[in-house]
């Protein structure tokens, strides 16, 4: 479903990806570790389209499209949805009216029908419904937007969903609320690139594969004993061309 060929991006003049290729299937989950700096929200940027994001070289097929100079909201109704590691605040717009408008540009949905499809999918999630009339982030702890997110993501049903560090600045029972929305996604089909460089999140969760970018490329992929030789002994575990470093 999703095939990243050789991509080199540009941010700001400066190189970031170097040659990072991926090949995901319909349904799977793909977990994407690294250290700051590595590349890995470059890479999630990339794919949803941010046009601050310069491919430099190589290309993105979804569904055997090539959609590397495709805009984001072109991208967004084909069914790729970003999961941001920094929500922003938006004064004046409320929860509701905000996932109402998503509704109906996303999925057709309209105002009416939309209000019911939200709350219902507040009550399954378990989540606080007076979250909706707040406005969008404004004040919201870091669990409290990771939650919004996943909210969104759970109501857009999304082919692809891409999730930028859904476990940072978030507490233990945000993590389990969180975790719970990805695998019931995973579960009802959504092909989903996470992306984190805390194991944690993953006791919740069993992906297809792992993957370790180091300074713009990718050195790494295997199963979950990744996750355990770098929560043991750090990045620095994995070597550069892909070989695990012993102790």
């Amino acid at each position: 479903m999703l095939k990243v060929e050789n991509l080199h991006v540009r941010v700001m003049g400066k190189n970031i990806l170097k040659g990072v290729s991926l090949e995901l299937s319909e349904g799977e989950l793909h977990v994407v570790m690294g250290p700051n700096g590595s590349g890995k929200s470059t890479l999630a940027l990339t794919i949803a389209g941010h046009p601050r994001y310069e491919v430099v070289e190589g290309r993105i097929l979804f569904e055997e499209e090539d959609i590397t100079k495709m805009k984001p909201e072109e991208r967004a109704k084909k069914g790729i949805f970003l999961s941001f590691q920094h929500p922003v605040e938006v004064e004046g717009v409320k929860v509701l009216q905000f996932l109402q408008r998503m509704l109906k540009n996303l999925r057709g949905v309209d105002e009416v029908e939309a209000y019911e499809v939200i709350f219902n999918a507040v009550r399954e999630l378990g989540l606080d419904s007076s979250i909706l009339s707040r406005e969008l982030n404004v004040g919201f702890s870091g669990g409290e937007r990771k939650k919004l997110e996943m909210l969104q993501a759970y109501l857009a049903r999304p082919k692809l969903l891409i999730l930028d560090e859904p476990d940072s600045g978030v507490d233990v029972d945000s993590l389990k609320v969180i975790a719970k929305v990805i695998d019931r996604l995973h579960n009802e089909g959504t092909l989903i690139l996470l992306i984190t460089h805390y194991g944690r999140i993953l006791e919740y969760l069993n992906p297809k594969m792992v993957h370790v970018l180091k300074e713009g490329k990718l050195v790494a992929s295997g199963g979950l004993e990744l996750v355990k030789l770098i929560e043991e002994k750090g990045f620095a575990a994995v070597g550069e061309n892909g070989e695990t470093v012993k102790a």
